[in-house]
């Protein structure tokens, strides 16, 4: 019987990845595609645009156009205490565990940070076991409006529904209908612009947070960001993914699974 053929690849999408690459540095092929395109095609619509080669020309020339597609592209869905009882596994288990193993100078990184409301939440939390000064995480993101609005700490009252009552009333303040999150939080995390697939990613990690991103990528392109966060953990660190996520092949990678959503890197 013979061997059924690929299907054929869209000419035009192609081309427009290439172009988007050479003007983003994101790589579309790294992305599921049926859902990428969707997605695309949607805004172009939105936006009264004929086709990928106008839209690229439109991106081109419009900052603010081009700032909405990456912010588009990179899909920034996020809450603070999003998933309440991973937080609260985290809280009681995994930080003591980390603090034992490695002393309270932990090194974590929020690898895709989006609007900033994932690394707070984490210096919220070792607020709890360790002193202010001794806690810093690194939170990275390709978009940079993102990361914009990362550093003004400005959240609607959806986004911080989950904050315990302690931690609201100490660390944000209500202006109007939003909330502004102190400058005691913000000071503990440095946020820099990245591409999870390109650029170099911190070594000796204690905790690797990444949560509910990497279901828009392709199996190889996840395949590809689990190794590399592997490689990145000091020996029994831990990572942390999301609620819609898992690591099939988990022990092909070398990690051991301590809960839902944790994964630990062995002793060596």
């Amino acid at each position: 019987m013979p061997l059924a053929a690929e299907p054929a690849k869209d000419a035009a999408y192609e081309k427009f990845k290439k172009q988007v690459y050479d003007l983003t540095k994101i790589d579309l092929s790294a992305y599921k595609e049926a859902q990428m395109k969707r997605r695309i095609n949607d805004m172009i619509r939105k936006n009264n645009f004929n086709g990928y080669d106008a839209f690229v020309q439109g991106i081109k020339t419009d900052k603010q156009l081009y700032n909405d597609f990456v912010e588009h592209l990179t899909i920034n869905v996020s809450e603070f205490y999003r998933n309440v009882d991973q937080w609260k596994l985290m809280d009681e288990q995994i930080i003591p565990t980390l603090i034992e193993r490695f002393g309270k100078r932990l090194k974590i990184w929020s690898a895709a940070c989006s609007t900033g409301d994932e690394p707070y939440t984490i210096v919220m939390l070792l607020s709890k076991h360790v002193p202010m000064a001794d806690i810093k995480v690194l939170a990275y993101d390709l978009d940079a409006e993102a990361l914009r609005k990362a550093k003004a700490g400005m959240y609607d009252a959806k986004s911080v529904a989950g904050v315990p009552a302690e931690f609201k009333n100490k660390f944000f303040r209500k202006e109007g209908d939003k909330y502004l999150i102190s400058d005691e939080i913000k000071k503990h995390v440095e946020f820099r612009q990245a591409n999870l697939l390109r650029d170099p990613y911190p070594k000796d990690c204690h905790l690797i947070v990444c949560r509910n991103v990497l279901i828009y990528f392709t199996e190889e392109a996840k395949d590809k960001i689990f190794r590399d966060y592997f490689a990145s953990l000091r020996p029994q660190g831990y990572l942390f993914i999301g609620s819609t996520e898992q690591i099939v092949q988990y022990k092909d990678v070398g990690f051991t699974r301590k809960g839902s959503f944790f994964y630990e890197k062995p002793a060596q």
